[in-house]
Formats: structure tokens, sequence, C-alpha cells
């Protein structure tokens, strides 16, 4: 078996966009930073989203049975840092940044590249966190400008400047 700071020096290697996923329902208002998000299949459109069984915001996406994947961009790591900081409550979290909703309830981000507003479909057990496969109910595109990825154990913008040739 790989030991657990191997692997997880090459995952560092391995470039994610960075997102804020959020849930607002029943259950009450949660998010938090994500980079363990991806496509499953776009028939139906369905999003997979990874989260630690430990969190206590984890009965909240359960309980809410909805989300809204907030994909990042450039120059919003202020807002990757306020919900990856477990000192800061869910309310001021939500109260420092601006949102709007679309069918779900669960908040999107006013300024992100594009929210995904997504049900829960079903859920799968692995490890230490639990997999969300989530139908995409609604999409909102924001203003064009460079992504935001999380690469090496640090933010990079991403956008047609750094365009190389196949």
């Amino acid at each position: 078996m790989v030991e657990i700071n191997a692997f997880r020096d090459g995952m560092a290697m391995l470039a994610s966009a960075v997102t804020v996923v959020t849930s607002g329902g029943p259950q009450g208002l949660a998010g938090f930073t994500a980079t363990a998000v991806s496509s499953v299949t776009d028939q139906p459109p369905t999003l997979l989203v990874c989260m630690n069984r430990n969190s206590y915001a984890h009965p909240l996406f359960t309980g809410n049975g909805a989300l809204c994947v907030n994909v990042l961009a450039a120059g919003q790591q202020s807002v990757s840092g306020l919900f990856a900081d477990r000192n800061v409550t869910m309310d001021e979290r939500f109260a420092r940044v601006a949102w709007g909703a679309l069918e779900t309830g669960s908040p999107a981000l006013d300024e992100a590249l594009v929210s995904f507003d997504c049900r829960i479909v079903q859920t799968a057990e692995f490890g230490s966190h639990s997999v969300f496969f989530c139908e995409v109910e609604a999409i909102r595109h924001g203003a064009a400008r460079d992504g935001l990825v999380y690469f090496d154990r640090n933010y990079h913008g991403v956008g047609d400047a750094d365009v190389v040739a196949a």
C-alpha cells in the first residue's frame, strides 16, 4: 500500500478547479471549499462531489438533498479561504459575499464563473468520504474571466494567455 503522505504529495500535482459547494434548505445553510468535483455524464447532466463524512456540515447536505457547485475565478482566493476556514462560522461565511439562488434554493455565488445547481440523487460511501451524484437542475454562467485552480498546494490563475499547443 502507498504511504499516505506520498499519495497526498502526488495528488498535489493534480491541478483542480477551485469550487465552493453550498447547500440550503430545511436543514440549514452550509458551504465548503472543494476541489474533488467532477463531471460524470451529460445525459442526464450529472456531477460528483466528494465530502468528508466527519464534517459537521455533512448532515446538512444529506438532509437538504441539494447543493450548488460554484466555480471560482482567478482573484477569488479569499472566498476559497473563507469557506475552508474552520474558525469562521457558516453565518459569517455567507455574510461576506453576495449570493442568489437558482432552482433548489442552495446559494449560488453572484461572482462565480459558473454555478451548477443540483439535486443529490445518489450517495456512495468510500473510506472517509461520501460521493454525492448530483443531477444539474440549473446553470448560471458568470462573466468571462480566468479560472482558479489549486496545484502544488498553491492557487494559480488559468486563462487564454496560458494556452499551449497540443
